[in-house]
């Protein structure tokens, strides 16, 4: 088959590569239809995550059809179209069982491209399937299905659920690339009074105020007049920037709630003197998509719109272009 390849730091090809083949009873082997560029993965082909090893192919969300599946697979079979989720569960262990899959300790959570060889390629094993892999309703199109294999669990999960978003909350959104904007999209579900969307890049303030946000500014006046006067309720850091975070702990308002989604190169300042008097919640964590069923049957039944999301779409061998257009996305006004 043909996949995309990372050889270290910098350093990505799309190669022939061995075809998948079932290791575990528990394992599905799935032909790619569609597969996407997570901000995860430029952060891996910078050299970021010293645990994925040259040699890796890169990719852990994908939507497609089961060509293969092991003799434990009990409720995908043959044939089925599927949404790949990004995070694998092995449905055993005390976090699955909790439904905190990102956490498994049975040798699941983010391993897709990252311990083992993931989507960005013609086909790809997906362990523990009965647990990890979900069948794709015929008439949902892949470019909203692939969204729910990670960018929409995650916004909702770790971003609207994580920051307790609710009824007439003005929530602020620092951070309006693809998982921000997604923010925008699933905190409409709890009717929040106001969303604030918060970027640097015009084309992506417009990309929010088309998607639902009230306002989209760069960080100016408004923020600033939050931050001096009643603070927002949830405000829900999305572009995984140190300055990024600090402005949120100016914005909160005091009993609100801080939910980190983007993920940190470098350190970031926790500053505790001007915060301890705020009893502020803040948040981290990675996504467990067990959230999925919910948010597939709200985008089936026509609650969630997201397509306007996918803004590029190539074919499977020019997935490095893919990278190169999704790497300069505030120039190129790449999403997803």
């Amino acid at each position: 088959m043909r996949a995309l390849v990372y050889h270290g730091p910098g350093q990505t090809s799309w190669d022939t590569h061995a075809d998948p083949a079932i290791e575990d009873p528990a394992d599905v082997i799935v032909r790619v239809d569609a597969t996407t560029i997570c901000g995860t993965d430029l952060h891996i082909r910078h050299g970021e995550l010293p645990e994925v090893k040259p040699g890796t192919v890169l990719g852990h969300e994908a939507v497609g059809e089961v060509m293969d599946t092991g003799r434990e697979v009990h409720t995908i079979a043959l044939g089925d179209e599927v949404i790949v989720s990004s995070v694998s569960a092995c449905g055993r262990c005390q976090f699955c069982r909790d439904g905190v899959y990102g956490q498994c300790r049975g040798g699941g959570g983010w391993i897709l491209g990252n311990l083992v060889n993931g989507t960005q390629a013609e086909y790809v094993r997906v362990p523990f399937a009965d647990h990890s892999v979900r069948r794709r309703p015929g008439a949902l199109a892949l470019d909203d299905a692939v969204l729910l294999a990670e960018l929409l669990p995650t916004a909702y999960e770790v971003g609207v659920r994580n920051g307790h978003v609710g009824p007439g909350d003005t929530v602020v959104v620092v951070g309006a690339g693809p998982v921000g904007l997604a923010v925008v999209t699933t905190a409409r579900i709890y009717s929040p009074r106001r969303i604030i969307a918060v970027d640097r890049s015009p084309s992506r303030l417009e990309a929010a105020a088309r998607l639902g946000a009230d306002s989209a500014e760069l960080p100016g006046r408004l923020i600033a007049d939050l931050a001096d006067g009643p603070g927002a309720d949830v405000v829900i850091e999305a572009a995984g920037d140190p300055d990024s975070f600090v402005l949120c702990t100016q914005v909160v308002r005091s009993g609100g709630h801080i939910a980190n989604i983007g993920m940190h190169g470098r350190p970031a300042t926790l500053h505790l003197e001007a915060l301890w008097r705020k009893n502020v919640t803040i948040s981290t964590g990675q996504v467990d998509t067990s959230s999925t069923p919910r948010l597939l049957d709200l985008v089936t039944s026509g609650r969630l719109h997201v397509s306007r999301l996918v803004t590029h779409t190539f074919g499977l061998s020019r997935m490095e272009d893919a990278y190169e257009v999704f790497s300069h996305g505030t120039d190129t006004g790449a999403l997803k």
